[in-house]
């Protein structure tokens, strides 16, 4: 099994010359990352892991037709990000993003400071909820993923310019959605 500090190519090619057994390295490092990103758009905690799961799954069968010129990542978060829009027009569900993010607060000295902090994380969580698929996939890839701009408009499939361009209309909608539901800054 390849060491957890390869590059992705190195693995792929690891993984398409007969080392079935690497690809659960690209599982490791990916599969969090992107239950984050599809989560974020597709709402649903359940349907989220389904689409991560199906996402590497078809990564796997189709890893002959990946070109190693191009990031990998980018690539991946691809095959995921056309899952999830495939759910999103299937399902046109609406759920609430669940949040099981925060340590348990049984008993803690900053009972208050973590109350604070999940109030906020819950408002901002509906912020983002309320912004239009396309503006909260770029946010959740350039915020959320660390993604540059680059890399973002290969997931996306739209020019780098468009990248930034979402990114400054979903802040301006994001500032209006936040002032309507009293968060502030």
């Amino acid at each position: 099994m390849p060491a957890p500090t390869q590059p992705d190519e190195a693995i792929v090619a690891a993984v398409i010359h007969g080392d079935i057994d690497a690809y659960a390295a690209i599982m490791a490092r990916y599969e969090q990352k992107l239950e984050r990103y599809v989560l974020y758009l597709v709402h649903d905690t359940a349907t989220a892991r389904d689409i991560v799961q199906e996402t590497f799954i078809r990564a796997y069968q189709n890893l002959r037709s990946y070109n190693p010129k191009y990031k990998f990542s980018s690539w991946l978060y691809r095959i995921a990000h056309n899952q999830a829009m495939n759910a999103i027009k299937k399902e046109r569900h609406t759920v609430a993003v669940e949040s099981d993010t925060f340590p348990d607060t049984a008993y803690d000295a900053r009972i208050d400071e973590l109350v604070d902090a999940k109030i906020l994380h819950q408002r901002v969580q509906q912020c983002l909820g309320r912004l239009a698929p396309k503006y909260r996939e770029v946010v959740q890839l350039i915020y959320f993923e660390n993604m540059k701009y680059e890399d973002a408009s290969d997931v996306l499939r739209v020019p780098v310019s468009t990248v930034g361009v979402r990114l400054s209309r979903a802040k301006v909608q994001l500032l209006k959605i936040c002032k309507q539901i009293g968060v502030k800054r």
